[in-house]
């Protein structure tokens, strides 16, 4: 009984030690379950804060999920995303990023850290891509911005996209 389980091992294996090289060297990480997708800015939007510890992703929270990087959808990266709004089971979300070249540039606004990156470095949020994520897509959620940094956010979304 034991000696298929063994040979089923050993082949698993074999294929491994032959394969898997050549997909670290791919540079494929995971896939997401479901597809981040960016879309056209919804324009009129309602904007509000909402965090709630209920384990749902909801608007004020920081969520890790796959991001696909824009020059090349087929690749990306997992990433914390700051849910701005919800529509049922789908998430509005902008992504963040702790590359400091991101400050001054109009597109990024400074959020400053918090506890969505383990090693406390700066974060800015992008203004101009808007993801949509279905709730399953999400990884693990980070942290909960506060308050005054979620109203600036909001308040350049107000002012970028019209949203209210």
């Amino acid at each position: 009984m034991a000696r298929p389980w063994q040979d089923l091992l050993v082949r698993a294996a074999r294929v491994a030690v032959r394969e898997g090289p050549r997909l670290l060297r791919a540079g494929r990480g995971p896939s997401p379950r479901r597809p981040v997708r960016p879309v056209e800015v919804p324009r009129g939007r309602r904007i509000a804060y909402a965090p709630e510890p209920d384990g749902r992703a909801d608007p004020g929270e920081v969520v890790w999920t796959w991001v696909a990087y824009e020059d090349d959808p087929r690749q990306g990266k997992d990433r914390p995303v700051l849910v701005v709004g919800r529509d049922g089971r789908e998430l509005l979300g902008l992504m963040l990023s702790s590359q400091d070249e991101r400050d001054g540039d109009p597109r990024w606004l400074a959020l400053g850290s918090g506890a969505w990156d383990g090693r406390a470095r700066p974060s800015w949020v992008r203004l101009d891509r808007v993801l949509r994520v279905d709730e399953d897509g999400v990884r693990r959620e980070g942290a909960v911005l506060d308050r005054p940094r979620f109203d600036r956010v909001a308040d350049a979304l107000r002012t970028r996209h019209g949203w209210t």
